[in-house]
């Protein structure tokens, strides 16, 4: 009987990087992906646990495969990621559907667990921190990842104990992959027709490997890939203010396809509520990086992330969040009111009214959607290169993203896919841009 496998994925960018590799690690043992969830034979959650209500999400999806398959034979329920890393035995303690959970230092392991749990119907829980032996696996399996734009783990973990964050507790200490084995994984990217890679890590500009002779650092990595012919942009998240070194910011200088956008999450501008985080930098310290790739290209721009309510925050914390946020101009970010994850240092602390804690997320919102707006109507009527990812779901109208991650929806032809585009710009909301493929394109793919 034909193995069919449907994998839902939550969360971060680096969760869809793992759920593509994990597809690739079950071919090995026949499983091809199935997009209709009620054709597997295989179920598998890839679980984020950044968010509020993350664990009960995860029973609700079960819920609801359960009634799916209540008149169907029930196929192999697998949950993964950071939610089954926390969580582990007591998810199999809750919810007998589950049949493994695997955390995500464990993917290699997952075929051996699907292929016990075939045999022997029991229980299964693998969330060891084993990400060298993780990696040293993957690399002896393609990445057959064929998109446009793919994503590259190159840093895993975290060493940083933010007081608010749950990353060193599911991902484990900070670990950086061997250069070369990333940059024999960016080749098989390319090759399979990625034209933009993105590199992954929680820290992901933290990145340093040793060899026996040579220390390699993200910026050699940039450098690296930026001699790729078949490359056109490479971007990298998500990055910590902290390890925003030299050498790094030079690459600015040196390299044509690293592209102008930098998320750089900051959580406040007040450094109170910095130091009271154990953020480990000051929004000087911060504000010297803007001002140091400014100064390279002022064309740069900055995204970030944001955290309001945190444990403390007054009025006036709050108003330097406001004012770094007017001073920077952030084009593009995320704001969340500050939830506690078990665990955690901040899970212990008394929390800002919660009515008090809208408010300001709504002041703030407000502020950051209107940067988008602003940022996004200046662009109407010029002409922007964009690479093209995909075809929309009208089959009409063409995908895809500006140099600046802004997405951009367009008519074009097929052909145009995979290539950087020029494409007029003729109007935008707050997230989106829309336009016409420039003539001259028009006439060369014809």
């Amino acid at each position: 009987m034909l193995k069919k496998i449907f994998i839902k994925t939550f969360g971060c960018q680096m969760n869809e990087y793992d759920s593509n590799r994990i597809f690739d690690i079950v071919k090995e043992i026949g499983f091809e992906k199935t997009d209709k969830y009620e054709d597997a034979n295989c179920y598998l959650l890839n679980t984020c646990h950044i968010r509020d209500k993350a664990k009960e999400k995860v029973y609700h999806e079960i819920g609801r495969v359960k009634k799916i398959f209540r008149s169907k034979e029930k196929p192999i329920v697998i949950v993964a990621g950071c939610v089954a890393q926390a969580e582990n035995q007591e998810m199999l303690k809750r919810e007998p559907y589950i049949d493994i959970v695997i955390g995500p230092q464990s993917y290699h392991k997952i075929n051996e667990a699907i292929l016990k749990h075939s045999k022997d119907k029991k229980k299964k829980e693998e969330t060891e921190f084993d990400t060298i032996s993780k990696f040293n696996y993957l690399n002896k399996i393609k990445n057959k990842d064929s998109k446009v734009s793919s994503f590259l783990t190159i840093q895993e973990g975290c060493d940083k104990f933010c007081h608010f964050c749950v990353v060193p507790y599911t991902r484990g200490p900070e670990y950086s992959r061997p250069f070369q084995q990333i940059i024999n994984e960016a080749k098989e990217l390319g090759e399979a027709g990625a034209k933009e890679i993105i590199l992954l890590g929680q820290n992901v500009n933290a990145y340093t490997f040793k060899d026996e002779n040579t220390e390699f650092r993200l910026a050699d990595l940039l450098l690296e890939l930026d001699g790729f012919d078949q490359l056109e942009r490479i971007r990298y998240t998500t990055s910590h203010p902290k390890d925003m070194t030299k050498d790094l910011i030079n690459v600015y200088k040196k390299s044509s396809k690293l592209m102008p956008l930098v998320h750089l999450p900051v959580q406040s501008g007040s450094n109170k509520i910095l130091k009271l985080m154990n953020r480990k930098h000051t929004i000087e310290e911060y504000l010297e990086v803007y001002e140091n790739l400014k100064s390279i290209n002022p064309k740069i721009e900055f995204s970030s992330d944001f955290i309001i309510g945190y444990p403390e925050e007054d009025e006036e914390d709050f108003k330097k969040t406001m004012e770094l946020i007017d001073k920077v101009g952030f084009i593009n970010s995320y704001s969340f009111i500050f939830s506690p994850r078990p665990g955690t240092v901040a899970a212990e602390l008394q929390l800002v009214d919660s009515k008090k804690s809208k408010e300001r997320l709504e002041i703030i919102q407000k502020k950051l959607f209107e940067n988008q707006i602003e940022k996004n109507k200046s662009l109407e009527s010029k002409i922007l290169n964009v690479l093209v990812e995909n075809r929309m779901k009208d089959g009409v109208k063409l995908f895809g993203r500006t140099e600046y991650m802004t997405p951009v929806i367009f008519d074009g032809h097929i052909d145009c896919i995979g290539k950087i585009v020029q494409v007029q710009i003729t109007s935008s909301n707050q997230n989106t841009l829309f336009g016409k493929l420039k003539e001259s394109f028009k006439k060369k793919v014809a």
